[in-house]
Order: structure tokens, then C-alpha cells, then sequence
């Protein structure tokens, strides 16, 4: 049959036959779902490893026969760790690839300026790494499942005060993530009845942080705190502070003590504390899912948050084969409330009212000597969950 027949037949029985008899099955067309994240900028550590453990999670399932027979495709952009990157990645998403449903962003600055936008337009947006508490209050369709610096504060300052910290030195980039942890942290360190008696802060692109670190160490506190949005210079500030002769203990955050981070300090971070989420090495999942990175990509750095990454794409995955379709914000909205998670980051988690991921809880790690670090134990031992007051 030429062309010009079949065209005939399909304009004779268009109204009687499905239209997957001429070729035209939106169920071939695959599920577009939208990422942002830092490739670029302050948190291009992260932000990579987000979207890469997000594109690991879709070509296993797609290998796996996608949902329902219909495949998933990711439509990345580079929010950069800027609201306003962030803001124009969002456009583009939106206006141009017409996407309802966003994965990120990876910075809570980001976040903070995209969300807005999100909640107005009534799009999705599920972030598996930004932490920053105002995220809390951006609106209905704003999920994460990264736990909120106001809970990371909390740990925090009780750990400090557990260990006998009682004055304490903060220095913190001048982000929006950075200064939420520091904010929350010196809060619940306050409320114990510590003394915060010096803090500093720098913005995010210099690289020498001698003429802060000594008015910090002058003030003589029991401890330094560090609250960094990128690992070079959480690392750089473990290494100088070391290098001008600073020899208490240092207390830090997740991006204290991920690879480049460490790799930067070398020796300098030995005994560096973090409150951070870490993945349980009891939970099969997450050491499936961290193999699988490592062969696929040859490196792992932040796990918890690779694994949340992770996470995000197979809650996509079930909400999208219970509403059959990508543009349905408000279906899938609805699903992420209802929804029950296992998965890399933990058992049995949901998300609150707000969007707020609950179930999950935050570790004290220890930064082990150089000649210790590995692979499997990132650089670190885990000491226990942290304390409650």
C-alpha cells in the first residue's frame, strides 16, 4: 500500500479507530521528566552527582522496560547554585520542553528562587539534596527528600554540647544552604547555654581564608564550626586552619567530608566531625546502589545524597505509572503525599504536609587518618546516631 492510501485509510477511519492505528500511540512517546541541578558553580560536586545517579536510576529502568512499556527521559539543566540560574533553567524546562514535573535542584538557593515559580505555575518540584528550612514553607508543590538543616541545627548543637563544646567559632559561606546550617546550628547550641565567640564569612569565591580563620582562632573556642557549600572550600578550611596551628576539634556538615573535600585537607581533616545522613551499610539497597555508581561512573563521593538522587527517580517512577501521565502535576503531587518509601536512604519514609521528607534521621562521623580512608567507608566512621537532649 503506497502512502497516499494509507493517509487515506487513517483520514477515513480516524473517527471510529484508536489512534495507534496511524502510528500516532502517545503511549510510545516516553515520560519527560525535568532536572536541575549544579553541573557548574559552587556545588558542581554534587549537583554531578546528583544528575548522574538520577540517569542511573533511569536506564535501569528503562532496561528494565520502563513503566508500563513506556520509557523515561531526563531533560537536564544547570541551575549552577544560583536562583538566578536557576530561575532561567526553570524556563527553559517549562516554557520550552513543557515539563510539570522538576528533579532538584541540588543548592538551596536554587531552590529558593525556582520554587516560587513552581508553586505559582503548579509544576513539581522534588529535590533530593537542597536542605535550607525556608524550603519547608515554598508551597504544595514542593517536595525533598533531603532532611532539613533545622534538624541537622538541632543534631548539631547537641553534639557540641555532648562533647563538652561550650564556645564555639563558625566560619560559612555566604549561601543560602551555608547560612541556614550555621543559623540552626548556633540556635540549638545557644539554647544549651554555649557562647557562639567569634563567626566569619566569606563568599564563595576566594580560596584563602587565613585573615578569618585568625580572628577565629584568637578568640580561643573549645571548637570551629564550618558551614561550606562547596567541598574545595570545606576542605581548604580544614587545611589552613590546621597549617596556622589550630589544633582543637573542627565540626562540620556533610560537605566537610565528601571526597574532594577530603582529598583537599589530606591529613589536615583526621578527626574532623560531621553530622550528616549516611547511608546504613545494614541496607542492601544502598550498597546495590553504590556499587552500581562506582562501576558505572568509576567514583563516589556524598553516598547519602547519590542515594537520594537515586531514590527520587523511582518515586517518579511509581507516581508516574499511577497517573499514566507527565503533565499531571496535580496526580502526582497527591502521590508523593500518599506515598510509602524503601529505598538507598532508608525504610518506610513519606512526606509530611509540607513536603517534608520524615523517617529519616542524621549520624555523627569521624574523619579517619589518611592511610585509612577507603572506598567503602568514604573516609570515615560512623559513631552512632546523633544525641537528643
Amino acid at each position: 500500500m503506497s502512502i497516499r492510501q494509507i493517509a487515506l485509510v487513517c483520514l477515513l477511519t480516524v473517527l471510529v479507530l484508536p489512534a495507534a492505528a496511524c502510528g500516532d500511540d502517545a503511549s510510545d512517546e516516553p515520560f519527560k521528566i525535568g532536572v536541575m541541578e549544579s553541573l557548574t558553580g559552587p556545588g558542581e560536586t554534587y549537583g554531578t552527582v546528583s544528575s548522574q545517579a538520577k540517569q542511573l536510576a533511569v536506564d535501569e529502568i528503562n532496561a528494565a522496560g520502563g513503566i508500563d512499556g513506556r520509557m523515561i527521559e531526563l531533560i537536564v539543566q544547570d541551575s549552577k547554585c544560583s536562583a538566578q540560574d536557576a530561575i532561567t533553567a526553570y524556563n527553559k524546562l517549562t516554557d520550552v520542553d513543557g515539563v510539570k514535573i522538576i528533579l532538584g535542584t541540588s543548592c538551596s538557593g536554587a531552590m529558593l528562587g525556582a520554587a516560587p515559580l513552581a508553586e505559582a505555575d503548579g509544576v513539581v518540584l522534588f529535590s533530593g539534596l537542597a536542605t535550607n528550612p525556608d524550603i519547608a514553607e515554598a508551597g504544595d508543590y514542593i517536595f525533598r527528600t533531603s532532611m532539613s538543616d533545622a534538624q541537622l541545627g538541632i543534631d548539631t548543637g547537641n553534639v557540641l554540647w555532648a562533647d563538652g563544646i561550650r564556645t564555639l567559632a563558625t566560619i560559612t559561606e555566604a549561601t543560602d544552604y551555608a547560612e541556614g546550617v550555621r543559623r540552626s546550628s548556633v540556635a540549638q547550641f545557644e539554647s544549651l547555654g554555649g557562647q557562639v565567640v567569634g563567626e566569619e564569612r566569606y563568599p564563595s569565591d576566594i580560596t584563602d581564608f587565613r585573615t578569618q580563620l585568625t580572628k577565629l582562632i584568637n578568640a580561643n573556642p573549645d571548637a570551629l564550626h564550618i558551614a561550606a557549600q562547596a567541598e574545595f572550600s570545606g576542605g581548604t578550611i580544614v587545611k589552613q586552619a590546621r597549617e596556622l596551628g589550630y589544633d582543637g576539634p573542627i565540626y562540620g556538615e556533610v560537605v566537610v567530608i565528601g571526597a574532594t573535600a577530603l582529598e583537599v585537607a589530606g591529613e589536615a581533616a583526621t578527626g574532623v566531625k560531621a553530622i550528616t545522613a549516611d547511608l546504613d551499610p545494614a541496607n542492601q539497597k544502598a550498597q546495590e546502589v553504590l556499587n552500581s555508581f562506582r562501576e558505572t561512573y568509576n567514583y563516589v563521593t556524598l553516598p547519602w545524597y547519590l542515594g537520594s538522587a537515586y531514590d527520587d527517580v523511582y518515586i517518579t517512577a511509581e507516581c508516574l505509572k499511577q497517573t499514566g501521565d507527565d503533565q499531571d502535576a496535580d496526580g502526582f503531587r497527591d502521590c508523593l503525599y500518599e506515598i510509602t518509601w524503601s529505598g538507598a536512604i532508608g525504610d518506610n519514609f513519606s512526606f509530611d504536609e509540607k513536603g517534608e521528607v520524615v523517617g529519616l534521621s542524621n549520624v555523627v562521623v569521624e574523619v579517619l587518618p589518611a592511610s585509612q580512608r577507603t572506598e567503602d567507608n568514604n573516609g570515615y566512621k560512623v559513631l552512632g546516631g546523633a544525641p537528643t537532649q
